[in-house]
């Protein structure tokens, strides 16, 4: 017997519904196979790993820049666990972390990491309940081969916005130099032997005052917008802060941009690095040492995780490094190519101008006329697109040339705590979130 023909809305929502059928399971097989199939996919059996949920995304909560081999560690630190301690500046989910080995002369064998809150701030203890094993491409252990860097699988933990973490590796074969940065302003720890997953930290009896191989932490976060990457000099790398108090001037830039309303909700990326130059690398006669920030760009700001703005704090070592850069043109030249490049890379550059070194060792009235030069162009708007006064917001007005007192670590070119608080204070928020880079 012939039945009636079906009603065509009815016939639309059975093929509807049949599509709808083929791509679920098309899906679901095409999930299983990538999370089968493709090598160092994370497993739901590894301890500590996460696929975050959908929504959200990952931004850096720390960064710092390599800036040199270590001196005397030709065979890296063979038998010894290294126990980072590093400040979030925003918090999420999720983490993972950036590894090293920029600086090495050889490959650089890990075959033990792991990543913890700490259970005090600057403490090696790890907070109970929070030691997570780090995999890479789901192995426990990594080879990094000289020159190049690597990026852990993500782990679930709960980071939080101002918080203290503990990135620990383990190397048990000579590796050749560290790769570092070596003005941390925090206490890091070293051990002997697999400690890795040590949580009670009473092995760590070796203390350090640098950061090895370590030079990212990202979070997975839904409410961050990004991250701003404040590439800098000694100022920005915090060298006469207060160790171990986290009072950068990016610490306290962090701090408003959690805590302000109508702020952007960014993550901060410090990528100071002390002695820095705009157009010339070199340290202590080492020519690889301490690249010029022209250079570190691509690596140090625009290939950081979720970076939609950049400070940049550069200019004085310029004027007083040997051999000194005396004409402001060329600094400005500098300056200007920096914003270029980051506009190619859809980025708004906001720019300090140079703050005083009256009273400074190195001070000349000739190098003064040079800063007095370069700040006039870069008030003028002919550098960035967005100005941060530091020398209007830190010199002493009754001696322009000098930095005020009460902002002054002593040595009359570095801020103490609270001049770095008064650089902070200087930024304007709303410029980080303009979210476009103007033409200049």
């Amino acid at each position: 017997m012939s039945r009636p023909p079906m009603p065509r809305g009815t016939a639309y929502a059975v093929l509807a519904a049949l599509a709808a059928v083929v791509v679920l399971i098309s899906t679901a097989i095409f999930i299983g196979a990538r999370t089968g199939d493709r090598p160092g996919a994370a497993r739901p059996e590894a301890r500590g790993t996460a696929s975050p949920a959908s929504t959200g995304s990952w931004v850096g909560t720390w960064g710092t820049s390599a800036s040199a081999a270590e001196p005397r560690t030709p065979g890296g630190f063979a038998g010894m666990s290294v126990r980072n301690v590093v400040h979030t500046s925003i918090g999420g989910s999720s983490a993972r972390i950036q590894l090293s080995n920029l600086y090495g002369n050889q490959p650089l064998s890990l075959t033990h990491a792991s990543l913890a809150l700490a259970a005090a701030p600057s403490d090696a203890a790890a907070e109970p309940g929070t030691m997570r094993r780090l995999t890479f491409g789901g192995r426990t252990g990594v080879t990094i081969p000289a020159g190049r860097s690597v990026v852990s699988d993500p782990v679930r933990l709960a980071v939080p916005a101002a918080a203290d973490l503990l990135v620990t590796t383990y190397s048990p074969t000579p590796s050749g130099p560290v790769t570092y940065h070596p003005h941390a302003r925090q206490t890091s720890y070293l051990a002997r032997g697999d400690r890795a997953e040590d949580g009670a930290g009473a092995a760590y009896t070796g203390q350090s005052p640098y950061w090895r191989y370590l030079t990212g932490v990202d979070v997975w976060n839904k409410d961050a917008q990004g991250a701003v990457a404040v590439i800098g000099d000694s100022i920005t790398d915090g060298v006469t802060s207060t160790a171990g108090a986290n009072h950068r001037w990016t610490d306290f830039l962090a701090a408003r941009l959690r805590t302000e309303p109508d702020a952007p909700r960014y993550g901060v990326l410090n990528q100071g690095i002390s002695g820095n130059r705009v157009l010339l690398g070199g340290m202590h006669g080492r020519v690889s040492a301490n690249p010029s920030a022209l250079s570190r760009l691509d690596r140090d700001v625009f290939a950081r995780t979720g970076v939609r703005a950049v400070i940049s704090q550069l200019g004085v070592n310029d004027i007083l490094r040997l051999p000194q850069q005396k004409d402001p043109r060329r600094i400005v030249a500098g300056l200007r190519e920096l914003v270029a490049r980051a506009h190619a890379h859809g980025l708004p550059v906001s720019g300090t101008t140079l703050m005083p070194f009256g009273g400074h060792r190195g001070y000349d009235p000739r190098l003064e006329a040079v800063r007095e030069a370069v700040n006039a162009e870069i008030r003028a708007g002919h550098v960035y697109d967005d100005v941060i006064d530091l020398d209007r917001a830190l010199r002493d007005p009754a001696a322009p040339k000098r930095l005020n007192p009460r902002y002054d670590s002593g040595d009359h070119l570095h801020p103490s705590d609270a001049g770095y608080q008064a650089m902070a204070r200087a930024v304007d928020l709303k410029s980080l979130k303009k979210g476009s880079a103007a033409t200049l």
